[in-house]
């Protein structure tokens, strides 16, 4: 695989730590080809395979969700030809682009990860396959109308802001108990679990508390949800933490760039303040 935004190539990340892994953001090998694909898939799935075995988990309780925000419609069909059928987009609009650009894909689904604007409801309703971001009642509420209008439901995600970080999306970890007794009142949202963006470090230690948060909240909120929400699911964990969150209780974790490696616009275009997968 060429490594085409950087002087010196990636090595085998398959035995780097965390921190060395955290020092390869932006500078991951752009796949170009299907193989480069397939390769990038199987060693994240290997990657998974090995922090699930650390505690005794089956990886088939993990999923793995690959980010393709800021990549163009060839490398997307390129992913798809490898075996992506669900990918992860934080800007609603782009993400609409490519859903009407890739049509032909009757099987390609999309999992919106970003912050909602409700001026944007309308786009989600019309073709997400799960919104992973939900943290407020307005936009609950606009998702719900325009479900409804849609005649369809959406498995949605409430996104925790485990790090306390202003620059962050998500509910603050106090909040969550009362804004999850206000959902059932919005029905064609399908409550599946909790998300969260880790602090960006290189201390493994500082990464992992996040992870654990959000853990020990899902599980005290879990005695006393409403019934109809389900609070199995914890989506967290991105290119160079998602072993972390694995060890830690994931269900869900979402990788970009160890998939389609380093990306031209920077993450702070997408998530102002942070970065993420």
């Amino acid at each position: 695989m060429t490594d085409t935004l950087c002087d010196t190539a990636i090595p085998d990340t398959s035995s780097l730590d965390t921190a060395t892994r955290h020092d390869l953001h932006d500078r991951w090998p752009r796949a170009e080809s299907v193989e480069d694909f397939r390769e990038n898939l199987a060693a994240v799935h290997a990657r998974i395979a090995a922090a699930a075995a650390r505690v005794g988990r089956d990886p088939a309780t993990v999923r793995l969700l690959p980010v393709s925000k800021t990549m163009d419609e060839a490398h997307i069909r390129l992913a798809y030809a490898a075996g992506c059928r669900l990918l992860g987009e934080n800007k609603v609009q782009e993400a609409a682009r490519k859903w009407e650009a890739m049509a032909d894909l009757a099987d390609l689904q999309w999992s919106v990860i970003g912050h909602l604007q409700t001026n944007k409801a309308k786009l989600v309703a019309r073709f997400a396959a799960e919104f992973q971001a939900l943290d407020n009642l307005r936009a609950a509420e606009a998702l719900d109308r325009r479900l409804q209008i849609e005649g369809r439901s959406l498995d949605v995600f409430v996104q925790v802001n485990t790090s306390d970080e202003e620059s962050k999306y998500g509910l603050p970890p106090e909040e969550v108990a009362g804004f999850l007794k206000e959902l059932p009142a919005f029905s064609a949202l399908k409550v599946r679990g909790l998300m969260t963006l880790a602090l960006f470090s290189a201390e493994a230690a500082r990464v992992r508390r996040c992870f654990v948060l959000l853990r020990e909240l899902r599980d005290r909120l879990r005695q006393d949800a409403p019934a109809g929400l389900s609070l199995d699911e914890l989506s967290m964990g991105m290119s160079g933490d998602f072993e972390i969150a694995i060890e830690e209780g994931a269900t869900v974790v979402r990788v970009g760039q160890a998939i389609f490696g380093a990306r031209k616009l920077p993450d702070s275009h997408f998530w102002p303040g942070l970065v993420e997968a």
